[in-house]
């Protein structure tokens, strides 16, 4: 009935961008979880052996607080996901439910893993910090999924369908932290297949070699490796977030300050990682001419057509992810990880390395997506 039309297209529709952000973390703490993913075996017990096993004599409120923080997260945006279909108490328990469902396989699977120690602590951390973000995530609901100014301005500045897109986008600082060859050389598969082939056929394997001949590379194309690799990242992310831009969005600003957050976030890590004297290590003059020119292929293409951007940017993606797939590694920046001393951050290690591989395949999911076949409002 028409008067009934304007109620209904008031009611709050299901978030996209928290049903997907859901499923990408806890992707994340699988990964982080089961880092590194080696040297599986059978220790005679059973998966769940932890639960009734006694409490660790040792732990820190380091790892504590760590395991608790991790599942905040994911209990808000089980919530978050759950609106509006499911509120309140019920969406609090189902949503402590998940949390302890997922930390109890991590951590049944954690038994064969030589490197990682179940531990009953870890699963009842986890679980109340899933039950701390679902009663975060019922108390902001409102705030955040019906009445927020940045709702607003999701509404005024993007597209209806960029509640994927926003996701992927926020990954990309987050996926800096990882130390990287090559300034946004992201996806660097090859040779962790190379090292899992090797490992398991107990030769030396090394699939890059299939593509490039030496393994020794002159500084200049050293230099020229990495220009391309910085500035086919920077233009492929960059284009991902103006094809999510309507008209009247200030692209310009908006592109400037998601270019500043990476280099920032990139900046800390390595200041934090390694030593504050390497917070600009990475700003290489390869790294600094792909930045030069990623923001001039970005500055002739901010007005031009969705579609354009959009396809522009995948080529971008595939041509950054190819070569720094095939590329030999700079000997310099092997030297200059062995000064990370991993320790406590073996679990962010890991889930910084998934993000670091990840990132440039959830963004060319998302880019070729069947979503944008569709007429664009």
């Amino acid at each position: 009935m028409p008067h009934n039309q304007p109620a209904a297209e008031h009611q709050p529709a299901g978030s996209a961008f928290a049903r997907v952000g859901l499923l990408v973390y806890t992707l994340l703490i699988t990964y982080a979880s089961w880092y590194p993913f080696a040297g599986w075996h059978v220790i005679g017990v059973t998966p769940w052996a932890f639960l009734s096993a006694p409490l660790p004599h040792y732990w820190t409120w380091f790892d504590v607080l760590t395991n608790i923080v991790a599942y905040i997260p994911f209990g808000m945006l089980a919530v978050f996901a759950l609106h509006p279909h499911v509120r309140g108490p019920f969406a609090i328990l189902l949503a402590i439910a998940g949390g302890a469902l997922l930390s109890g396989v991590m951590e049944a699977v954690q038994t064969f893993l030589p490197s990682r120690v179940s531990s009953n602590l870890d699963f009842f951390t986890n679980t109340g910090g899933a039950a701390i973000g679902a009663i975060a995530g019922v108390l902001l609901s409102r705030a955040f999924l019906e009445q927020s100014r940045l709702l607003q301005l999701r509404k005024e500045w993007f597209t209806r369908d960029a509640g994927r897109g926003l996701i992927v986008l926020a990954m990309w600082p987050l996926a800096q932290i990882y130390p990287q060859g090559y300034l946004f050389g992201h996806g660097q598969i090859l040779p962790i297949l190379s090292d899992w082939l090797s490992d398991w056929l107990a030769t030396p394997v090394d699939l890059a070699a299939f593509f490039i001949q030496t393994q020794e590379l002159t500084v200049q194309e050293y230099w020229l490796s990495e220009t391309i690799i910085t500035a086919c990242g920077l233009t492929g992310a960059l284009l991902t977030l103006l094809c999510l831009l309507r008209k009247h969005a200030p692209r310009l600003r908006l592109i400037a300050a998601l270019a500043a957050l990476v280099l920032i976030v990139k900046a800390l890590a390595n200041a934090l990682l390694f030593t504050p004297e390497n917070a600009f290590a990475w700003l290489t003059p390869g790294a600094k001419g792909g930045l030069l020119v990623g923001v001039m292929m970005v500055s002739g293409l901010a007005f031009a057509r969705p579609v354009a951007q959009r396809r522009l940017a995948v080529v971008s993606l595939l041509a950054s992810v190819v070569v720094a797939n095939i590329v030999p590694i700079n000997p310099y920046f092997t030297a200059t990880l062995q000064a990370w001393l991993q320790g406590k951050f073996l679990n962010f290690n890991g889930a910084a390395q998934f993000l670091s591989l990840a990132w440039p395949f959830f963004a060319l999911w998302f880019l070729l997506h069947p979503m944008h076949r569709l007429k664009r409002d």
